[in-house]
């Protein structure tokens, strides 16, 4: 899977990476002929004291040198260029599928999808410069090859041969290499996701004083993270000094069969130096490629987990037909079965507004998580009809349009209180501020008005006030239905009979349905009747008064 990903992005970036090689190509040819030069300087110089040829010669070193510090310089930025706009696409993508509404089943944490973004993308698009680094060695080793040819045809066939079998057999630790650079990705990556829902829930945690056993959760996971962090690292470090030794002994070899030769007169002065200066000089292009096996072995196990999210399958497929005219009854559902429930029936007409009182909180979470749209057709049976139409054969954004259903975890974002509000809605400041009122936050206004800015996940405000603000953006979106699930649980007493209060009479005019999941007495008591969900199924119907009356398990659950 991780090839797949590969091989397009290299084609994605053929032409920066076509110019990128051949720049470092060249800074390597020119590098390899250092030795060469200064061999041959030595003969026609040096050793015959010409003052001309050494000016020459000089003139050349630097033309020479002049060469490789450009080619290097230009090589580099286009194969940096390259990597760095393939990792923004990558992240880009990551994004966009974990922003999908229709969702996708990676099977990734948020935490985890973090990682995969911030880390993995990087390390997956280190491929297209590993593809570069490796051509230049390339080339380095065959024009060092060439060279020690033309001294003597013997070093020259020993390099050819000698550096391909080394590089094969240091190959084979490139499978190893890559499953122990997933494995430490993916603990990582786990440790990333603890943390975002440790840090997520840390008020929950020490409410209920689970925060000691959270910490130990998170430090086994950092253990095990550990511990493969150093697998990784030894096999990383095996073969870093494999490549090492190969490279000293390769050295070695080349440099004393040069100096028997000569020794034996059959080579000079110069060409001994260009010898042993190419020798030093190919152990470079020797861990370049050594380097390039672990880099490719660490960009393979990324763009394995790049890839498991960018074509992960999408949750839901939604339909294709556009939202129906707007019927009597908005929402019908039809002897629905999902999670825990067996057959709930469901109607809710426009402009009225009902709650939903749920004995069993898994009953609550099931049918919030239909209305929402974020479960498969498949997982579910039954019907759910949004203005007499099948849910799965609209778009998705228009159903949403239609029902909105509006979570009990609070998210707000960096930024004014107006972004915030403003997010699905189209109206103006007007709107907005009539939104504020129904939901009682005009607390929240201080001295700056829609201007307050609020922190990341509105860590300035108060619970009571985060609440309030999210179902005022959810009133300022005017859905035709909307769907509350335990609005007021962190407001008072007195502010949640106003939110109430407030509440039904906004969404009486036009006539917008409202839904709301709670067991809050004070709204259950200003809606037009109340549902009770009890084992999958609606066993009640009434007002709240008459439920209190006649229903002592009802009047234990709302009036405790």
């Amino acid at each position: 899977m991780g090839d797949r990903l590969l091989r397009p992005a290299l084609r994605r970036q053929r032409g920066r990476l076509t110019a990128g090689v051949a720049f470092l190509c060249l800074h390597q040819a020119a590098e390899a002929m250092v030795p060469v030069t200064i061999g041959v300087v030595i003969d026609r110089a040096v050793a015959t004291s010409d003052t001309g040829a050494l000016l020459l010669s000089l003139a050349a070193l630097i033309l020479l040198f002049t060469v490789l510090s450009l080619a290097w310089r230009f090589g580099a930025r286009f194969s940096t260029a390259a990597k760095e706009h393939e990792a923004h696409l990558a992240r880009v993508g990551i994004a966009e599928r974990a922003l999908d509404p229709r969702g996708q089943r990676s099977g990734l944490r948020d935490g985890e999808l973090l990682s995969v973004a911030a880390s993995d993308a990087d390390r997956s698009a280190a491929a297209i410069r590993t593809a570069g680094a490796a051509a230049a060695a390339c080339t380095a080793l065959l024009v060092s090859a060439a060279a020690l040819v033309m001294v003597d045809p013997w070093l020259g066939a020993g390099v050819l041969v000698g550096v391909p079998l080394v590089l094969m057999a240091l190959q084979r630790l490139a499978p190893l290499l890559t499953r122990r650079s997933e494995a430490q990705q993916a603990s990582l990556a786990g440790t990333s996701a603890l943390a975002v829902d440790l840090v997520a829930g840390l008020r929950v945690l020490r409410g209920v004083g689970a925060q000691h056993h959270a910490a130990g959760r998170f430090a086994a996971a950092s253990h095990d993270a550990l511990a493969d962090t150093l697998r990784a690292a030894t096999t990383k470090g095996l073969h870093l000094g494999l490549t090492s030794t190969v490279n000293g002994l390769l050295l070695a070899a080349v440099t004393g069969a040069a100096g028997w030769l000569a020794l034996n007169g059959q080579i000079t002065v110069g060409e001994l130096v260009a010898v042993v200066g190419l020798a030093q000089f190919i152990a470079e292009p020797v861990q370049t490629l050594g380097w390039c096996v672990q880099s490719l072995a660490t960009a393979r196990a990324s763009a394995r987990r790049v890839a498991k999210v960018l074509h992960a399958a999408p949750t839901v497929r939604p339909g294709t037909e556009s939202a129906p005219p707007p019927a009597c009854e908005r929402l019908v559902l039809t002897d629905l079965r999902y999670g825990t429930l067996t057959g709930l029936n469901l109607r809710i007409s426009a402009g009225e507004t009902v709650g939903i009182v749920a004995y069993d909180p898994r009953d609550a979470e099931a049918l919030l998580a239909v209305l929402a749209g974020t479960v498969p057709r498949e997982d579910y049976q039954g019907t759910v009809r949004i203005d007499g139409v099948p849910a799965e054969s609209l778009r998705l954004a228009e159903s949403r349009q239609v029902v909105l259903v509006e979570p009990h975890d609070v998210a707000l974002f960096e930024g004014t209180l107006r972004d915030n509000l403003a997010a699905g809605a189209a109206g103006d400041d007007d709107t907005l501020m009539a939104a504020v009122r129904v939901a009682a936050a005009e607390d929240v206004l201080h001295n700056h008005g829609l201007d307050q800015v609020l922190t990341e996940r509105g860590a300035n405000l108060s619970g009571g006030q985060r609440q309030r603000v999210a179902l005022a953006r959810a009133v300022a979106a005017a859905p035709p239905v909307l769907v509350l699930h335990d609005p007021t649980t962190a407001v008072d007493a007195v502010t949640e009979a106003l939110i109430a209060e407030r509440l039904t009479t906004a969404r009486r005019e036009p006539p917008q349905a409202t839904v709301v999941v709670t067991g809050s007495p004070a709204l259950l008591r200003a809606t037009d009747r109340v549902l009770v969900l009890d084992d999958g199924r609606i066993r009640a119907e009434g007002t709240h008064d008459d439920l209190v009356a006649a229903e002592p398990t009802y009047r234990e659950a709302v009036l405790r």
